[in-house]
């Protein structure tokens, strides 16, 4: 990072590295000292569950109407898995990879070089506009502190003001021997991720939100849209056809899809009260198919923030739904490249607020608002 930086410069940089790293230990140190003094988690509860999804997030939905979505999109992806020629393509498995990398640099760059074939195919397909001003999207290591609650990793967006455009995913540590979900399928196949987190997914679409001349469009940040657009364009990329039919990718994009419909059965019945934590873990093992350090992160990931893990199967039917009427609306003159350009350039807004602005109907936002 100093390279190219005058002596001044760098002395600089420096001790504002210095005062950073003793501010952030001594918050910790803080908070390690007040531990016995802080309180056990607690849910909070149905009522306050339901004022968040309509009064932020502005769903449709209550809790017990996303439970059950969950539940039949649970119900609906195992049973995709089911019909797979081959089932077990579902659950990734490093043996059938073409080539298995030697170490964690040779990993990260064989994961980042699949990222040109996806580009490649969404033009040719016409699926979606990219921008010149799209940045480089990296690869990295996810950093040991963040393993306990993010055991797949996470995608960094250029920031807001950021003059460089690059983005980057943490992927967890590189281990040919591991039981982890996200390395195995990361080694075996990383495109379905990979178009998840990079391009036509998070970066993609954040890039684009950045770049909006409306503030209040630029600036706002609803989880639902953000994480319903990436889901969806998982799928998206089967159905338009880069994923050979009984493919790994195919067997992943449907884990994939089942785990996250798990999700919302933890989200849900951990924040109203009525599952434990153990209960969290074995549900996303027996009805998502995970693996116990892949479930025990997503449970821990879910306990700290409440609704997060609902986004996801929640935003991709809200998206799927608004894709049905939008091609309804449009008839002869439907195109999906169209309608995925038409999205995403409003940001990242409520897609009820979205779905308004694009049918010019404003009756979801105005049940939910009721």
């Amino acid at each position: 990072m100093t390279k190219g930086l005058s002596e001044a410069e760098r002395a600089e940089f420096e001790k504002s590295r210095d005062n950073a790293l003793t501010a952030i230990h001594g918050f910790a140190d803080r908070l390690e000292n007040k531990m016995p003094q802080m309180v056990a988690f607690a849910p909070m509860g149905e009522v306050n569950y339901n004022y968040y999804l309509k009064n932020v997030l502005l769903l449709p939905l209550n809790a017990v109407q996303v439970e059950m979505l969950g539940r039949a999109e649970l119900a609906r992806y195992r049973a995709l898995e089911a019909l797979l020629p081959d089932p077990s393509m579902a659950d990734p498995n490093p043996a059938r990879a073409k080539s298995i990398p030697p170490d964690q640099e040779a990993f990260l760059k064989a994961y980042e070089s699949r990222e040109a074939e996806m580009i490649d195919f969404l033009k040719s397909h016409q699926l979606i506009t990219l921008p010149d001003y799209l940045g480089r999207f990296e690869i990295r290591q996810l950093p040991e502190a963040f393993k306990p609650t993010s055991p797949g990793g996470f995608m960094n967006p250029p920031g807001l003001y950021d003059k460089d455009p690059a983005g980057f995913f943490f992927i967890p540590t590189y281990n040919p021997e591991s039981k982890n979900f996200y390395i195995r399928a990361a080694i075996e196949d990383p495109r379905p991720i990979l178009g998840h987190e990079g391009i036509p997914g998070h970066f993609m679409q954040l890039s684009i939100a950045n770049h909006l001349p409306d503030e209040i469009r630029r600036q706002n940040q609803n989880g639902v849209f953000v994480e319903g657009w990436a889901l969806y364009g998982e799928e998206m990329l089967m159905r338009t056809g880069l994923y050979p039919e009984g493919s790994a990718a195919q067997g992943q994009i449907l884990r994939l899809s089942r785990y996250r419909a798990a999700r919302i059965g933890v989200d849900v019945n951990l924040h109203t009260g009525k599952w434990t934590f153990e209960q969290a873990v074995k549900y996303f093992m027996e009805a998502g198919g995970l693996d116990r350090e892949a479930a025990e992160g997503e449970a821990a990931g879910a306990a700290t923030q409440p609704t997060q893990k609902i986004w996801y199967i929640t935003g991709k039917w809200q998206i799927m739904n608004l894709l049905g009427k939008y091609h309804d609306k449009m008839g002869a003159n439907f195109r999906l490249g169209q309608f995925h350009d038409d999205l995403v350039k409003n940001g990242s807004l409520p897609i009820s607020i979205i779905e308004w602005i694009l049918l010019d109907d404003p009756s979801t936002i105005e049940a939910v608002l009721k």
